[in-house]
């Protein structure tokens, strides 16, 4: 028997990439305080927070949930969404001309059993100049992503190369995902 598939995000990115592959999928999420997860290393975060997420959701026996938590890391250090124009000029400041990680941790649970993992992406963003930041800042789109961009966004213009998985760095590594779902009989279509 199919399981339905319950995603435990409000992402609209999530939901896009979901959809792009035709996978059916409810909403359910709860609200959750991020804060409890106190980890600075961002793999382990990443683990927590989907996991936090995921086991927040009720769960019936013919659902699996799927829940899943993003940030970028410079050096080791985690860059969250920035809280204002200074802290995302910061963020681009420090990624511009270098090479950062961005980590997306996953949970697919269902009512016997549960998978974590962590998919990891390379990103190169070229030397950025001061007035391109500053253009960037001003805009609405660094506010709402870990990081302070969006690669499928206006962020596209800074990216030089990325080696991995580029829906990884959109917040959902959407072919590791499929082949993790069909091991929980979710239908993914084909």
């Amino acid at each position: 028997m199919k399981k339905r598939l319950i995603l435990a995000s409000g992402s609209p990115r999530r939901q896009e990439l979901l959809n792009q592959v035709g996978i059916p999928f409810s909403i359910r999420k709860k609200k959750i305080d991020e804060s409890k997860i106190t980890i600075h290393d961002p793999i382990e975060k990443v683990k927590q927070l989907a996991i936090l997420k995921g086991k927040s959701v009720p769960l019936q026996h013919t659902e699996v949930i799927l829940s899943a938590d993003t940030v970028v890391a410079y050096n080791q250090i985690i860059f969250e969404k920035p809280k204002n124009k200074e802290e995302a000029y910061e963020m681009i400041s420090r990624l511009s001309g270098d090479v950062h990680e961005v980590f997306t941790g996953i949970l697919i649970r269902s009512a016997t059993d549960e998978n974590v993992f962590v998919e990891r992406t390379r990103v190169e963003f070229w030397p950025l100049t001061e007035k391109e930041i500053e253009r960037y800042v001003t805009t609405d789109e660094p506010y709402d992503k870990a990081g302070a961009y969006g690669i499928q966004s206006l962020g596209a213009m800074f990216v030089k190369q990325i080696i991995g998985d580029y829906y990884n760095v959109v917040g959902l590594p959407i072919s590791r995902v499929v082949r993790e779902l069909l091991k929980f009989e979710i239908d993914v279509g084909w």
